[in-house]
């Protein structure tokens, strides 16, 4: 567990994160606050198909909806990808010392091999 997100909601957000047209609908909501309509007209698909990439993000709990008059924008939480970021620099890390101590074990192995 990275912080307080749990395996299972990183699950979510990375699956989330695996469509482009999530990713491009969270890059327009960094920009600042949109509707459903001004986050569809980029694409080539219906508003139902956007509200389900929405739904999608929601569920991940990386967009929220807020409330202004009637209208119900749609705004960046980045509380996960935070989270999500954080993972991966984690893991990152690990890996990148693991391949330290294989570089080392290599360079030992060919200095006993030389003659």
């Amino acid at each position: 567990m990275v912080g307080s997100v749990t395996t299972d909601e990183l699950s979510l957000v990375f699956g989330a994160l695996a469509d482009p047209t999530r990713r491009a609908i969270l890059e327009r909501l960094a920009r600042g606050d949109a509707t459903v309509n001004q986050l569809a007209e980029p694409f080539a698909m219906s508003q139902q198909a956007i509200s389900k990439h929405i739904k999608v993000l929601e569920k991940a709990r990386l967009v929220r909806r807020t409330r202004a008059a009637q209208a119900r924008p749609c705004a960046l939480d980045a509380v996960r990808l935070d989270a999500a970021a954080g993972w991966i620099a984690e893991h990152r890390r690990i890996w990148a010392d693991r391949y330290d101590r294989l570089d080392e074990h290599i360079a030992h192995l060919r200095e006993r091999n030389e003659p």
